[in-house]
């Protein structure tokens, strides 16, 4: 007579019940495998997107063009070579040139202090075209951003970084009041929405606090702020948007030829493709999350070894039992399901309290650390499908041997 599945099941649900200490010591290698699994892979999708979302702020589809930062003798002899660096001229004759270019940004920097009241904070000056906020994925947060009037009539406004809002201003609005830089009066249009930090560099774009920047008309800019702390071009970056990540190659490389005759084949600027950059980075973060995994399964195979371990020592104490089973009818099959079915039942409850400790261990570094997390749900299913894998095969040989016990020499055993 072919035993129910039902009755197995009953069985091995019994003899974890029996032994619970023991049924739970051999549960902690799934627990804690299964745990890291989840979190080890939470940690590396988290990453993966601050990438996506560091690379989507420079823009997918633009090209830029960053003036390189040079020594003194090396200015001198690019100078001497007649280059005057990155110019406004560069900047219009590239969407001439250039097919698929949509838009095209410019903009300067300087380092200065902003003022308000008797409150002062560091910042970087970027004159802006009234383009840039939007090709670069800005968003207001209040008042409007730069656009064509004010770069027109050259009209001193600025938008202001999150983070220079909430230092000169903290709860008050600034929009409407005044700010000073270096002997400049300028009126507060806007205020951005927090935006990444970089806190690595971008190919050649220096890593900064960009929630620090103050942005006002490149047209304001370059009339009314001194350029003795700038670098020497007449603007430091050009930014180009391709309508098409396709064409992303192909225009970067027409755009470097139309430089180099420009600057008469001198090497004083660099081109970065955020677009190229974001599908190396999710190279390496797909490497970075398969050995993450990896590492985390091995906690799992030992889990699965302290099953094996313990069913085996579990088929010796119960030698008398299993042989009685087989001498009132039970067959081979019915005993290798019963062992099976113990080490999947402490597979599966192992895997169940080892996803709950992994996404409560993911929530939990996220919130107390600066480590950002976010947990997929096939990484659950992962971790979860893994842990039954690993209880059925590693209850599979401690399993067989217990059918293949001979009846009357169990009967015997002592």
């Amino acid at each position: 007579m072919i035993m129910p599945f039902s009755e197995i099941i009953r069985l091995a649900i019994r003899a974890l019940i029996d032994h619970k200490i023991r049924s739970f010591l051999t549960m902690l290698g799934i627990i804690f495998g299964v745990a890291s699994v989840i979190a080890m892979l939470s940690i590396g999708e988290g990453a993966k997107r601050e990438a996506i979302a560091k690379y989507q702020d420079l823009g997918v589809n633009n090209i830029i063009i960053r003036e390189k930062k040079l020594s003194e003798s090396e200015l001198e002899e690019v100078r001497a070579k007649f280059s005057q660096g990155l110019s406004l001229k560069d900047a219009n004759t590239i969407p001439e040139i250039v097919p698929g270019i949509t838009k095209v940004a410019s903009q300067a920097e300087i380092s200065s202090e902003v003022r308000y009241t008797d409150k002062s904070v560091k910042s970087t000056i970027i004159g802006v075209t009234a383009n840039y906020l939007g090709m670069m994925n800005y968003r207001i947060k209040q008042g409007e951003l730069i656009n064509d009037h004010h770069y027109g009539q050259k009209l001193k406004a600025c938008v202001l970084g999150a983070g220079v809002a909430g230092s000169l201003f903290g709860y008050e609005n600034p929009v409407g009041n005044m700010v000073k830089v270096e002997d400049q009066w300028l009126e507060v249009i806007g205020v951005l929405d927090s935006k990444t930090l970089f806190t690595e560099t971008v190919g050649e774009l220096a890593a900064r606090d960009l929630n620090t920047d103050v942005y006002v008309p490149l047209s304001t800019f370059l009339n009314r702020f001194s350029r003795e702390n700038a670098l020497t071009g007449e603007i430091q970056q050009i930014t180009a948007q391709v309508d098409n990540s396709g064409k992303l190659l192909e225009a970067s490389r027409l755009i470097d030829e139309i430089l180099k005759r420009h600057h008469f084949n001198n090497s004083d600027y660099n081109i970065v493709i955020p677009f190229e950059l974001l599908k190396q980075e999710e190279k390496e973060r797909q490497i970075y999350n398969f050995l993450l995994g990896a590492i985390a399964a091995i906690s799992l195979i030992v889990g699965g070894i302290g099953i094996m371990n313990i069913m085996l020592a579990t088929v010796m104490e119960r030698t008398r039992e299993i042989g009685t089973r087989r001498a009132i009818g039970a067959r081979k099959s019915d005993i290798m399901r019963q062992f099976v079915s113990e080490a999947v039942a402490i597979s599966i409850v192992g895997g169940i309290i080892g996803v709950i400790f992994g996404v409560t261990l993911s929530l939990t570094v996220s919130l107390f650390t600066d480590i950002t997390t976010y947990i997929r749900l096939y990484s659950v299913l992962i971790a979860f499908t893994f842990s039954v894998v690993v209880g059925i095969s590693f209850g599979y040989l401690p399993a067989k041997n217990a059918a293949n016990l001979n009846p009357v020499d169990s009967m015997r055993h002592e």
